[in-house]
């Protein structure tokens, strides 16, 4: 489906996009560090294929499931909560030597950027990756040019799925309800969109904690930004 298709044959005037999973495949730096902090604590590491079911609500949560092993953990005792902020310190150290060195840009990102952007749309990234990181890794991947604004998960006092950071995204880029658009690839981005009473597109290709996104609820669900063209 084309993005003309959700606003009765118009470009939409803003496009909100995720970033771990959506524009940029950043699970390989997210792992390496998540690896090396799990060794530093003596633990053994987790690997690329669990990172990637784990990314998606922000880099404390990330840590939470690191730590436990699993996507789902209790919440933490007093003891475990000083290891956890240890372990939070020492990820953030190793992710902001690595941010950026293994990503990638995924294929039809940027052909669905630069169409966008010749129709006159604004664009944003709102992520749940912390907001120290969004700039350095956009700017790394050579999209930063595209974005009028980027909205990190601790930019505002929530993150997704909450939708206060796309209302606020679409305040400052002045869209509307009726002509802004959430482009993610999870749980969190679809949710956020539902909330917030705006179109939203799902990509396959992402994180979503290992889950299908067809069935969460998603005016559009695509292989590749490209087909939103």
């Amino acid at each position: 489906m084309s993005l003309k298709g959700l606003f009765n044959a118009r470009w939409p005037g803003v496009a909100l996009f995720d970033l771990d999973g959506t524009l940029v495949d950043s699970a390989p730096d997210l792992a390496a560090a998540v690896d090396q902090m799990l060794e530093h604590l003596g633990r053994s590491p987790a690997g690329i294929d669990k990172v990637r079911n784990w990314v998606g609500n922000g880099a404390a949560i990330l840590i939470r499931r690191a730590l436990a092993g699993q996507t789902d953990w209790e919440p933490a005792r007093p003891a475990d909560d000083a290891l956890f902020k240890d372990a939070l310190t020492i990820f953030y150290h190793h992710y902001g030597l690595i941010n950026g060195r293994y990503s990638r840009v995924y294929p039809g990102v940027e052909d669905c950027l630069t169409q966008l952007r010749q129709q006159g749309c604004r664009l944003a990234v709102v992520t749940n990756k912390p907001e120290q990181f969004v700039a350095p890794l956009l700017e790394q991947m050579g999209l930063d040019h595209w974005f009028d604004l980027s909205i990190g998960g601790d930019t505002l006092p929530v993150k997704k799925p909450d939708p206060a950071p796309l209302l606020h995204a679409m305040e400052q880029l002045g869209g509307t309800k009726g002509t802004s658009v959430m482009v993610g690839d999870s749980a969190a981005d679809v949710n956020a969109a539902i909330a917030a009473g705006i179109p939203c597109v799902a990509v396959r290709y992402g994180y979503n904690f290992g889950g299908p996104v067809d069935s969460l609820g998603a005016d559009a669900v695509v292989d590749s930004l490209a087909e939103l063209l």
